[in-house]
């Protein structure tokens, strides 16, 4: 979890509970203006923090994990959960002590909130000197500039045709064997709870071939394996200003599992209702495209689901989960799940406990409730639901949940995967960890001859609810 009280030199890197993710820091070269960035909520604000250090590497800046010696200070933020924001405001708080013994240095808020509380930050809070949208990322230098001669650097518009795609991301704190590649950006589906659309803006998809020639070079430099990024990825649509040939989301699978066999390929979000037969028969006929997808169901329960806009009902999810374990009988499937969403009954909850089962998840992401203002479900429900019943209801979906995963992953006790190692397991240095296809992370001594970017064969030997353990065969 998080630590909410870090010191000003926190270690190199902090799980953010709002979803999984971590919080990256880089060196800095000597010499120059530095930036420390930290990046918070869902993969897309880690993805968009390495575009925003490309662009701040090309102004002459470089990267570092020492909040003290930094030039300039930013935090990209995520306004999914109240708790997310109450984070970034506590950390706000710590770099004006920076600001305070090193006049001069420029805070500024990225991303979400900076779009959705531009005018607390600015007039009430008055703890920066930046707020700049996920859209606005090129005007970094300019905004900076503005806050070097004491203005402040406000851009929060939201754009219909920015997708970033002919900058090359700097990799803030990689591994050089995993790399996320953003497809598309913004969401037009509109559920009731969420926030994103208005932080975001609508959904706009970036060229097919800067798509495939980033995963190229990702893959010349080492890396073996990259993660397709969008708030729904299966809702890809491009198409070819010269040929008029259109790209669906099916294709551009196909497309990066072809720049070379030994190139894994992930993808994050999939909305239930956009993934097709097509994206189903690309995961099962290419190896090297994960057996693995992340399905949000966010509740089992039919009524709750249309109050959330999610345009599917229980027996339909059911029949999709149905459909993908024809197809990829293999395949582990994860979600998101909300306990405790507007007049959600005990009845209902109970849909959502038995979808958990019936989908037999890997594993899920799992929160209560939270409103957030200008959502559809603000201004539309009553945010009716008790706090101590959303949290007794979400802790009875965890225990399940870990139950489930517990049985998953004990099912794999015995079998072989190939499994890409990815570094030092986190417990100890003579361990390796890396993943399977289905996303399960698998601990295993070390072989001398071996180094992360290597694909190995691994037999299982153990398992709990979140690991598999073995040894190399």
């Amino acid at each position: 979890m998080y630590n909410d009280n870090p010191t000003l030199k926190d270690l190199p890197k902090k799980i953010d509970e709002t979803k999984q993710g971590e919080v990256y820091f880089t060196e800095g070269t000597k010499g120059g203006k530095k930036f420390y960035i930290e990046s918070y909520g869902c993969q897309m604000n880690f993805s968009d923090s390495e575009i925003v250090a490309s662009i701040l590497a090309e102004t002459g800046y470089s990267p570092t994990r020492n909040l003290e010696e930094s030039d300039l200070i930013l935090i990209n933020t995520c306004s999914i959960r109240e708790k997310a924001e109450d984070t970034v405001r506590k950390r706000l708080r710590i770099f004006d002590k920076v600001k305070t013994k090193k006049p001069g240095t420029i805070v500024g808020v990225l991303g979400c909130m900076a779009e959705r509380l531009k005018a607390k930050f600015l007039d009430q809070e008055k703890l920066v000197d930046l707020v700049v949208g996920p859209d606005a990322y090129r005007d970094l230098p300019k905004l900076i500039a503005t806050a070097d001669e004491g203005e402040k650097g406000v851009n929060v518009f939201l754009s219909r045709e920015e997708t970033y795609a002919d900058i090359s991301p700097l990799r803030l704190g990689s591994n050089g064997v995993s790399a996320f590649i953003s497809i598309t950006r913004g969401c037009d589906n509109m559920c009731s709870f969420c926030v994103v659309p208005f932080t975001r803006g609508r959904e706009r998809s970036r060229n097919a071939f800067s798509i495939v020639a980033e995963a190229t070079d990702l893959y010349a430099r080492g890396y073996r394996e990259v993660t397709l990024l969008g708030q729904n990825v299966d809702s890809y649509k491009w198409e070819n200003p010269e040929t008029k040939e259109k790209v669906s989301f099916a294709t551009l699978l196909k497309m990066v599992a072809a720049v070379h066999p030994d190139l894994r390929v992930r993808f994050s979000t999939s909305h239930p209702k956009d993934i097709t037969d097509e994206v189903l028969f690309a995961i099962r006929d290419y190896e090297n495209i994960c057996k693995y997808i992340h399905l949000p169901v966010q509740s089992g329960n039919s009524r709750i689901l249309e109050l959330m806009n999610r345009t599917y009902d229980r027996e339909w999810y059911k029949a999709k989960i149905d459909r993908i374990y024809e197809l990829i009988p293999d395949c582990a499937i994860s979600s998101d799940i909300i306990a405790g969403f507007c007049s959600e009954t005990e009845e209902e909850h109970q849909d959502t406990l038995s979808m958990i089962t019936y989908a037999n998840y890997s594993t899920s992401y799992m929160f209560y409730y939270s409103e957030r203002p200008g959502t559809l479900a603000a201004k539309k429900y009553e945010d009716d639901i008790p706090l101590a019943t959303k949290k007794k209801r979400l802790q009875e979906i965890i225990y399940l949940q870990n139950d489930v995963s517990r049985k998953v992953n004990q099912q794999d006790i015995g079998k072989t995967f190939k499994v890409l190692i990815e570094g030092d397991s986190k417990k100890s240095d003579q361990d390796f960890k890396g993943r399977n296809t289905q996303n399960k992370m698998i601990i295993f001594p070390k072989v001398a001859g071996h180094q992360p970017g290597d694909y190995v064969q691994v037999k299982v030997k153990e398992a709990t609810s979140a690991t598999l353990k073995g040894e190399m065969v």
